[in-house]
């Protein structure tokens, strides 16, 4: 594979082609429609960024052509048009089905939004670009100013003549269908390797060897684990000579910091952290750089006349030798992929070809020329952006109202495919010093696609743990941790995402479209197939020490995993936590594999010991994903091997090992195993803990292994938040059945227990605490309570934090 290397499929089958003289339709799907109209009647069949597969199977249609009208019916539309250029009374398309909404050409649609190009200077809410999901049923993506790919692999721009190019979405509210059509034109997220699922540590600072690595052995003595280590712009030169202008552009180690890049590389490597570097390559290759010499000549330049040798996207030589020369070396040295930080714009010197797009797609094909699984961090350029996998989402200011945007803007870019953003946690720039800022940020970023720790090159703004008070360290460092702990979870959703066409991250909306309810509240999201999270993105109360937030819970009942509080849903709520927590909910039938390391590793490995957090009430299953941790591909095409066709640089074949977890309710039987098949990198015998969330067993818990004929008791240990199971060490290659009584539900916990240390912590008045108490704890009705405390002058936020845990769970009733 070479960075020209790119398969697509942009001619459509004629079965599903509807055209004219200057006019094309093209039904891609029973929901999507292509519509072109040109001038000249030369239609366009290259690979656009947006759309790179339009050869699928032609769906079911109907074509009515009544000489001056031509009628295009599907199940799920229904298009009249005039046969003339495109206008709005020519050309209309009717929703079928439960909506029955009409669009007219030209005619504006508000989706639910996408995302943007950068949040650059984004101090809150900025608007975002449309998505491919709105209430009306509707939208639009439109093609007809991007950038196309030839077929030997290069970038080219648009003829003239082509006045319209563009893609209507007729999905009405089944936006799953709508996203499905989304990936299937434009290609699917593409795997990660695993280890950008951990901690990744960045700064804006002018690092030394030595400094950065006491750094990264800090983390270390603090049993703080980190699996990417980031150096941004002042790892190459930048002071200097003025005849060259910015220092911004560089590719020359700065040997002051780094006499001896090689070394500093391995031994980065040899505290098992990946490396990547910050590039900036608007100015080219200058005189003073170490790789001018050989690129002038790799050029055909003269290198002793020092001229500057230009950044142009639309060179192809240049390009060759931008990658050939510059980026291989440093990859030679063991620098494993780049970010690419290009702020300047989408114009180059060929109308319609942006240099984003051309630097996210090339940096993506030659980072993965070899057995290497591609990975780049970079920035949004349009739809078909999540192809190039890591979102970098720029420069944020360091406030709550940043924060309190990021969930919303994160949820939404699912709506356009983007799947896999990083944002600079902690923020970046200006704002202000506030530990309680920082700890939400990095708990928000614990549940975010990636966690990339970035600050500012401000010398009193930094994201080292321990440089915050003793209690927002505790929890920084806690928090860092159970990412680490998260990673079996995150990389099954991530192979999910690229198999399956699932964003780790999803709307609540996207369960829920006809419950206004779920679009009323853009900050809480899906996680995964197990996880609903309600960020807290407001500081905290003065009076009870609790952040909160406002949600809606689907009608389901859920359990806090963290608190065990068990919450009815269909109802909407205030979720109240102090810093050292954070509301991650759970349904009955939940099951949730964890690293049951309280300290995992640097890295990703596999692990050698497993928690499975299981959540009673329902009947669930999960397929732990692994591969051999390597972020390499494997060629061959035994047992085991599966085709992800994810990252549009082939297909990649991926060796992934499964085990699979099941419960079954009415028995309280939970099946873990085995896994196959074997890999190398998995170990032979693995532990296996099970934590029953808010579940306390009535009889004894018994577990059969594989060819035993009798189940054995085994050790559980009783907490306030459930059950833990030690099940002790099984061979990767056996099942292991667990045996919980038929039947079992989440524990009915007295919230007074709850309430008691909200009300005691409370910086309140003592005889006021006292009457709460008794009115809690009192022998009536809990309307009758309830009733008591509204009327009680309670300040509205201890009151709501007390109501959220009397009436959580109505069996208390």
């Amino acid at each position: 594979m070479s960075r020209y290397d790119f398969p697509t499929s942009p001619v459509a089958h004629p079965g599903a082609i509807v055209a004219g003289d200057n006019y094309r339709f093209t039904v891609l799907t029973d929901g999507l429609l292509r519509y072109e109209w040109a001038e000249d009647g030369k239609f366009e069949d290259r690979a656009s960024t947006f759309a790179i597969r339009r050869k699928l199977a032609v769906p079911d249609y109907y074509v009515w052509d009544r000489g001056h009208i031509l009628e295009i019916i599907t199940k799920r539309f229904h298009v009249i048009y005039n046969k003339k250029e495109f206008s709005s009374e020519g050309l209309a398309v009717q929703l079928r089905g439960s909506i029955t909404t009409r669009w007219c050409y030209g005619q504006n649609v508000e989706t639910l939004g996408g995302t943007t190009r950068t949040l650059d200077m984004a101090n809150g809410r900025i608007p975002v670009e449309p998505g491919v999901l709105s209430r009306d049923g509707f939208a639009v993506v439109e093609d007809s100013k991007t950038m196309l790919f030839e077929s030997d692999g290069w970038v080219g721009p648009r003829r003239t003549g082509r006045r319209s190019d563009a893609y209507i979405f007729c999905y009405g509210h089944d936006y799953r269908d709508a996203m499905r059509a989304f990936y299937a034109v434009s290609g699917s997220q593409p795997l990660l390797p695993r280890w950008a699922l951990g901690n990744w540590w960045s700064r804006y600072h002018p690092y030394s060897r030595r400094e950065y690595l006491d750094l990264i052995d800090h983390f270390q003595r603090d049993n703080v684990p980190l699996a990417v280590a980031v150096l941004d712009m002042d790892w190459h030169k930048v002071r200097i000579p003025p005849t060259y202008g910015s220092g911004w552009t560089g590719y020359s180690w700065n040997r002051e910091l780094f006499p001896d890049p090689v070394g500093f590389l391995e031994e980065l490597h040899e505290r098992d952290l990946r490396v990547t570097l910050n590039v900036h390559p608007a100015d080219g290759i200058r005189a003073f750089e170490d790789q001018y010499d050989e690129v002038a000549k790799y050029l055909g330049l003269d290198p002793s006349k020092g001229t500057n040798i230009n950044f142009d996207c639309t060179d192809r030589n240049f390009i060759d030798a931008y990658f050939d020369v510059v980026h291989h070396g440093h990859e030679a040295e063991g620098v494993d992929f780049w970010w690419v930080d290009w702020q300047q714009g989408n114009r180059s010197r060929v109308e319609g070809i942006d240099p984003l797009w051309v630097l996210n797609h090339f940096h993506f094909m030659d980072i993965g020329r070899s057995r290497q699984r591609p990975l780049i961090l970079s920035r949004f350029a349009g739809p078909g952006s999540h192809r190039y996998q890591i979102g970098f989402s720029g420069d944020t200011f360091m406030t709550w109202d940043s924060l309190n945007f990021q969930p919303e803007f994160t949820a939404t870019a699912s709506n356009i495919g983007y799947g896999w953003w990083s944002h600079d946690i902690g923020g970046h720039m200006h704002g202000y010093k506030d530990d309680e800022l920082t700890t939400r940020w990095v708990q928000l970023g614990c549940f975010s696609p990636i966690l990339r720790l970035h600050s500012s090159n401000n010398i009193f703004n930094t994201r080292e743990p321990w440089v915050y008070n003793k209690e927002a360290c505790s929890v920084i460092e806690d928090t860092l941790r159970f990412r680490h702990r998260l990673i079996p979870y995150l990389y099954t959703m991530n192979a999910r995402a690229a198999s399956d066409d699932e964003p780790l991250i999803q709307p609540i909306y996207w369960d829920y479209p006809e419950t206004e309810e779920a679009y009323l509240y853009p900050n809480q999201f899906r996680f995964g197939t197990e996880l609903f999270v309600a960020p807290i993105t407001r500081s905290r109360d003065s009076t009870t020490h609790l952040g909160s937030t406002k949600i809606w819970l689907p009608p389901l009942r859920f359990v806090d995993i963290f608190t065990g509080v068990v919450y009815d849903g269909d109802r909407e709520l205030s979720l109240h936590r102090p810093l050292n927590g954070y509301p991650v909910l759970a349904a009955e039938g939940a099951i949730i594999p964890l690293d049951a390391a309280s300290h995992p590793e640097n890295g990703a490995p596999n692990p050698s010991s497993f928690e499975i957090l299981l959540v009673v009430g329902a009947d669930g299953s999960f397929e732990l994903i692994e591969d051999n941790g390597t972020g390499t591909h494997v060629d061959d095409g035994g047992f085991g091997i599966v085709e992800v066709d994810g990252t549009e640089s082939g297909t990649d074949n991926v060796r992934f090992s499964y085990t699979p977890i099941s419960y079954k309710q009415s028995s309280g039987i939970l099946r873990i195993g085995p896994t196959l098949p074997s890999d190398p990198s998995i170990p032979k015998n693995r532990d296996w803990i099970v934590r029953l969330v808010a579940h306390t067993p009535k009889d004894e818990v018994r577990c059969l292994f594989s060819g035993s004929k009798k189940s054995t008791a085994v050790q559980t240990t009783t907490n306030a938040n459930g059950t833990v199971i030690n099940i002790g060490s099984l061979p990767a290659d056996q099942e292991c059945v667990l045996e919980l009584g038929s039947g079992p539900q989440l524990d009915i916990i007295d919230p007074a227990s709850r309430c008691w240390p909200i009300i005691y912590d409370a910086n309140m008045d003592y005889d006021q605490k006292e009457a709460i108490w008794y009115t809690i704890t009192a022998d009536q009705p809990v309307s009758t309570r309830v009733s008591r405390l509204q009327n009680m002058g309670i300040k509205q936020e201890l009151l709501d934090a007390l109501l959220e845990l009397i009436l959580a769970d109505s069996r208390c009733c």
